[in-house]
This record gives structure tokens, C-alpha cells and sequence, in this order.
């Protein structure tokens, strides 16, 4: 079983933060599968990801293209899952059901509570999650880096 990983922006927005933890993602060898609730902000990340963590390029590409199953990085407002990914990571307020992280290396909560109720929907999916039985780690930008706050 995977493990449920919930990163809090306190320090930057996700669009400066998203970039590292994809890149750390596919330095594993996980194919991903980014699911967001809201296109017109999933084209804002496609943008952004053309330059990628320090100025480099993310392999990547947006759900209705011809490769969807290739990309290894696949940016989604559905539960398709078209390209197998190995890690989904969820941003905006996005879902992750407990019976997917069993079969994941990695699911990945990602929010920043200045962003309307997203504190709150990632408190409701901690508990989803680990009251089903999922391992959840809390981790929060300190310092420019990332530390990890709870673990269930």
C-alpha cells in the first residue's frame, strides 16, 4: 500500500512548488497523474511547467491529447488515470479515495490555505484517508524546505 503524503503552501504558491515535488517524483521513476478541479487553473500549470523545477523542462501533458497513456506526467480534472500513474497528486481541492492509495507508490494532498476552503477540504481528505486505514504523513514549507509535522 502507497502512502498519503499532505504537503501545506506557506511559503510559495503551487505553481513554484508543484514543479519540485514533480521533479522528485519522476527522479523515482512514478508516472503521475496531476488532478485538479478546475481546468482553466490545470492550463495555468501547463504553463508553468513548460519551465519546470529550475528553469527545466517537465515532460507533461493535458488530458485530450492524442498520447494521454504515454505522458509521464498527466495533468487531469478526471479519475481516468489514462496514463497508469504510479503517483497522483491532488491540487485545488481535487479527491483521492482510500482504495486508490493502496494501489499507488505515492498519493500526494497538495494546498494552500490562503486559497479559499482548501484547509479545509485536505483536513475532511486526512481523515477520509486515515480512517480508512491509509499511512498519511504532514509536511509544511519552513525555511524554504519541507518539514514533516505529523505522521499517522
Amino acid at each position: 500500500m502507497g502512502a498519503a503524503f499532505f504537503y501545506h503552501l506557506t511559503e510559495s504558491p503551487l505553481e513554484e512548488a508543484l514543479p519540485l515535488l514533480l521533479g522528485k517524483a519522476l527522479d523515482a521513476g512514478w508516472r503521475i497523474e496531476v488532478r485538479g478541479t478546475d481546468t482553466d487553473r490545470l492550463k495555468e500549470l501547463d504553463t508553468k511547467l513548460w519551465g519546470g523545477a529550475d528553469d527545466g523542462f517537465l515532460p507533461h501533458g493535458v488530458e485530450g491529447g492524442k498520447h494521454d497513456a504515454r505522458q509521464p506526467i498527466l495533468l487531469t480534472s478526471s479519475h481516468n488515470r489514462k496514463n497508469n500513474p504510479t503517483c497522483v497528486v491532488a491540487v485545488h481541492g481535487a479527491k483521492i479515495a482510500p482504495e486508490e492509495v493502496e494501489g499507488l507508490e505515492r498519493a500526494m494532498v497538495v494546498f494552500d490555505a490562503t486559497i479559499g476552503d482548501e484547509i479545509q477540504q485536505a483536513r475532511e481528505q486526512w481523515k477520509a484517508l486515515t480512517g480508512a486505514g491509509c499511512t498519511a504523513q504532514y509536511w509544511a514549507q519552513e525555511g524554504h524546505r519541507w518539514v514533516k509535522k505529523a505522521e499517522s
